[in-house]
């Protein structure tokens, strides 16, 4: 499926704020409703819309840390990590990436004794280096179309 520009004005519209209704977003776009609907559901089907979230702010949620976590996994670890890394409530976001580590982890954490604890699971599969994140320069950017 292509997605054309009235396509990505819907997107647009829903990378704003997802609870938008249809009618609104085609107030905004310049189509009925049902269009909009139809376009939206078949995107859906496409996987072009991939799901609907709701955002939480980790601090307000009572995490005081927030850290950027990359893992040099050790000759055969990788795939056992792979598997593991699903399982820990502190990981928001994980991609496994090329270069000199194999993951970079976003995670969340109480306080440093957490983040201390949090690393020694870690260490049996790999080399760790940690970043604390101290603010957001870009959050959740919008996917816009090619040029």
């Amino acid at each position: 499926m292509s997605i054309d520009s009235l396509n990505w004005q819907i997107l647009k519209c829903l990378q704003e704020n997802a609870r938008m209704t249809n009618a609104e977003i085609g107030r905004r776009v310049g189509v009925s409703s049902p269009a909009v609907a139809e376009r939206i559901k078949k995107m859906e089907d496409a996987e072009i819309i991939q799901s609907y979230k709701t955002l939480i702010s980790p601090f307000s949620a009572g995490y005081q840390l927030k850290a950027i976590i990359t893992l040099r996994a050790f000759m055969g670890m990788l795939k056992p990590f792979l598997e593991k890394v699903k399982t820990y409530d502190e990981v928001i976001n994980c991609y496994r990436i090329t270069g000199n580590e194999n993951i970079v982890m976003e995670v969340v954490l109480k306080n440093q004794q957490h983040l201390e604890k949090f690393i020694d699971q870690l260490i049996v599969y790999g080399e760790t280096k940690t970043q604390i994140v101290l603010s957001h320069v870009v959050n959740h950017n919008p996917v816009k179309p090619l040029k």
